[in-house]
């Protein structure tokens, strides 16, 4: 895992669709502009199928966006707290 605070994919795809209205953007893609809104202002992660219509759209990979949203999430978790986990330990059945 990367060290630093990824930006969230929908800043990415904002300046993507720099110069194209949110409006057309979204029709474009056959969602509602307020789904898109939503995923440009970070508060709606991209999905399998989001990263797709954003494949098809803008010629990208969809891995691309479903990698940047993956390293988003992990390093967003990363910078809870989280509980103490031990490694398993491999017991044997026959001693």
């Amino acid at each position: 895992m990367h060290m630093f605070n990824p930006p969230h994919p929908g800043e990415v795809l904002r300046d993507y669709l720099e110069g194209v209205s949110v409006t057309d953007a979204a029709i474009a893609l056959k969602i509602t502009r307020t789904q898109l809104s939503r995923i440009l202002n970070a508060h709606a992660a991209i999905t399998a199928d989001m990263a797709l219509r954003l494949s098809s759209l803008l010629g990208t990979s969809a891995e691309m966006w479903v990698d940047m949203q993956s390293e988003y999430e992990l390093w967003q978790a990363s910078q809870k707290p989280r509980p103490i986990i031990e490694p398993l330990q491999r017991h044997s059945l026959c001693t």
